[in-house]
């Protein structure tokens, strides 16, 4: 019976390594059993294709999705049926939480490359954390990065210039990549130019100017969608009124 265990929780700390739930399915002190538990209800590598939908507006509240490999955008339609992205999601990053209060999700979320997708049924986590207090607080931790989230990203479009939200925007990816132990100055942006504009307010025309412009004063290389940052310092230099924006994608626990 304990090797039994112990293969089940090697599996899950392969599965989640580099998850932000990971001490969400590993909290400290958590059971052989309980590790057992919560390893039947994780429904791992859902795979999507690059625009394929993950859920849509309206749809009923079921799961919390974490990204595996790949990446998300999260977006609403406006009156006139554009599409107005509200986020990016890359791998480790959790998507659903902003349907718990309705029950039913608000955006619409699809692929913008290959992805995998793990599901985590909600009444399932939500049982099983009303019997294991370290998931319970997990679950209060998320959400209360949600909505830090929210506050910082009306703040960030509400006083910052165009060059502010480009430079936050590729200060914030840098970041995020990092933390997952990949290059924080030489990757590849999943989403367009369009994309970006949308997500921070900004003309298409005023992303890609900024873009060149970085890229003359010698802060960025630019080939089409694979980035370099040769001036990390300069770049956060930009930003005036530093912010925490999409840093709530990182690891609760940090």
């Amino acid at each position: 019976m304990a090797q039994k265990n112990v293969i089940s929780l090697d599996k899950i700390k392969v599965a989640c390594r580099d998850c932000s739930l990971s001490t969400l399915c590993l909290p400290m002190g958590l059971r052989p059993d309980d590790v057992d538990r919560l390893d039947a209800i994780v429904k791992r590598n859902r795979p999507l294709q690059r625009g394929d939908h993950l859920f849509r507006a309206g749809e009923a509240f079921r799961n919390l999705y974490v990204v595996k490999t790949g990446a998300v955008k999260t977006f609403t339609q406006t009156n006139e049926g554009d599409e107005q992205v509200v986020g990016f999601h890359l791998p480790g990053e959790v998507l659903g939480l902003d349907a718990i209060q309705d029950g039913q999700h608000g955006c619409s979320a699809r692929a913008l490359e290959t992805t995998a997708i793990c599901e985590l049924p909600f009444d399932r986590l939500e049982d099983l954390s009303s019997n294991i207090p370290s998931l319970q607080h997990q679950m209060f931790r998320l959400l209360s990065k949600e909505i830090s989230h929210e506050a910082e990203m009306m703040a960030l479009l509400g006083r910052s210039t165009a060059e502010e939200r480009v430079a936050s925007f590729l200060i914030s990816l840098s970041e995020r990549f990092k933390r997952r132990g990949f290059s924080a100055t030489d990757f590849f942006l999943s989403m367009s130019r369009q994309e970006i504009g949308s997500y921070l307010d900004l003309a298409l025309e005023t992303v890609s100017r900024l873009f060149t412009r970085f890229q003359d004063e010698g802060i960025l290389k630019v080939e089409r969608k694979h980035v370099q940052i040769l001036d990390l310092e300069r770049l956060n230099g930009m930003v005036v009124h530093p912010t925490n924006v999409e840093r709530h994608h990182a690891n609760p626990s940090t």
